[in-house]
């Protein structure tokens, strides 16, 4: 386990306590699991960067000549 060291605007301190306090967690808790949740947010944009980046437009055209020309089933049609 780390220490980090966080100067925080008061308002923001606020609001971390209140919501800390609501949901019955510590405040420390609370900017643990609010950094967790930012980083995967960052990792899944990254991610999805690097797979776009092995994209290939012949590929997809490809798997979707694979897909079978049949009507939409009843209900799955655009209005």
């Amino acid at each position: 386990m780390s220490i980090l060291s966080l100067r925080l605007p008061q308002s923001i301190h606020q609001n971390a306590k209140l919501y800390a306090q609501r949901e019955g967690i510590s405040v420390n808790q609370l900017a643990a699991t609010a950094l967790a949740e930012k980083l995967a947010a960052l990792a899944a944009e990254d991610y999805i960067a690097q797979r776009g980046q092995r994209a290939s437009a012949e590929k997809y055209a490809a798997a979707l000549d694979l897909v079978p020309d049949v009507p939409a089933a009843p209900g799955d049609v655009l209005p």
